[in-house]
């Protein structure tokens, strides 16, 4: 989790005709305090998080024509390969393209780094650039260049920490380095040393900041709501992750990570019919072909309708169908030790149980208590359900004894 200091969505004008690159240069000793770049940022930002990538990527490219030697267009271009990946982090088809890019904005950050008087900026970008490859890295348990990467990143993140008064976009990096930097030896003890030479973090402040900057920023403020989303779930502040979630869900309607949260956190608290049709979309848009709605968020989807369909609704056929493609998802996304296989398990199992079909019912339970985690309550669950099972087959069996 060191590697979750990736910072900042930067910015990319519009096809502007009132500024020209020299006049940007001229004006601003950072490209992030130019608002008339900002007004133009809008559509394209927008365009990026609600999976539109095709139109972002163009005016990305006009970026990078405008600014050839710049980081900003190639960190722009890497983040939406990185978003491609955020659905189903297993996927590595865009890894050698988004790595790529981050490394050109590495070089042009350096080469910023080392020409201008005001470092902020280059700083900023290479924090940025380090901490998305460490992550990936990380993905991908390719540990040694993940801790390299995330060590870099945490240096010069050290170099544009506490400039948040200039702007909430900077405030950014401060949020994320004292949320993380107390989490994760906490969470992590095996990280402690690549974090011994950092100045100690404060998580409550980090979380006053993101907040802050969710609030406030221009560019950062949906990294900040994408990170805030996860912090709340860890915080087990479930009310927040859900209002969260839902606004970022009806601001970007085509983000599957969004839905999915918001269809996972309108579970949590109990918003039923929320969730149902939240789920219901997801596998619509999974059917459709829209771009990043996958297995991942199929099994999160077909589990909660089955759920439902099981507890609510008593109707088991349907429950069933559901369950079973819960599973099928899985399958598919090699994920038999989730949560949503075991769950969708023991529910086929409490479904057979109900039919009377008790041998299919303990070979449903023996599989879920087999992958599930020895220390998570499905484990428990399903070896309670077995325990149950084997009761009532021997009182069964006395019951037809005695008569």
């Amino acid at each position: 989790m060191i590697f979750l200091f990736w910072l900042v969505l930067a910015l990319t004008p519009g096809r502007a005709q009132l500024y020209s690159a020299s006049d940007l240069d001229k004006n601003y000793d950072m490209l992030l305090k130019n608002p008339g770049v900002q007004i133009e940022a809008t559509e394209a930002i927008n365009l990026l998080y609600n999976y539109k990538f095709s139109e972002a990527e163009s005016e990305f490219r006009w970026l990078k024509y405008r600014y050839p030697h710049h980081p900003m267009p190639q960190f722009l271009m890497g983040l939406a390969d990185w978003w491609k990946i955020v659905p189903n982090t297993d996927n590595t088809a865009y890894d050698d393209r988004f790595l790529a890019r981050m490394d050109s904005c590495i070089y042009l950050a350096e080469k910023l780094y080392e020409q201008k008087e005001y470092k902020v900026e280059p700083a900023f970008f290479l924090a940025a650039a380090y901490a998305f490859k460490g992550r990936l890295y990380a993905e991908r348990k390719q540990w040694t260049k993940a801790t390299f990467a995330g060590k870099n990143a945490l240096k010069y993140l050290e170099k544009s920490k506490g400039y948040g008064e200039l702007s909430p976009e900077l405030l950014f990096g401060d949020g994320i380095y004292n949320y993380y930097s107390e989490w994760i030896p906490k969470e992590y003890p095996l990280l402690k040393p690549v974090l011994i030479f950092f100045q100690k973090g404060n998580k409550k402040l980090g979380i006053q900041q993101l907040e802050k900057v969710a609030n406030n920023a221009f560019y950062t403020r949906v990294e900040a709501r994408y990170f805030l989303l996860q912090i709340y779930s860890l915080e087990n502040q479930y009310g927040k992750a859900y209002d969260m979630a839902k606004y970022m869900w009806q601001t970007f309607p085509d983000n599957p990570y969004f839905e999915r949260y918001f269809c996972r956190s309108a579970f949590v608290t109990g918003h039923s019919s929320e969730a149902r049709q939240a789920a219901r979309n997801m596998l619509d848009k999974i059917e459709r072909g829209l771009p990043g709605y996958e297995g991942v968020s199929g099994r999160n989807a077909a589990y909660v309708l089955g759920y439902y369909s099981f507890n609510y609704d008593k109707n088991y056929e349907e429950a069933a169908n559901y369950y079973q493609k819960a599973i099928n998802y899985s399958v598919q996304t090699n994920s038999l030790d989730a949560g949503y296989y075991v769950s969708s398990l023991i529910g086929l199992g409490k479904i057979a149980q109900e039919r009377k079909n008790l041998d299919e019912a303990q070979r449903y339970y023996k599989l879920a208590y087999d992958k599930a985690d020895r220390k998570s309550s499905q484990h428990d669950e399903a070896k309670k359900a077995i325990d149950d099972l084997k009761k009532n087959r021997r009182e069964d069996r006395r019951s037809r004894r005695r008569k």
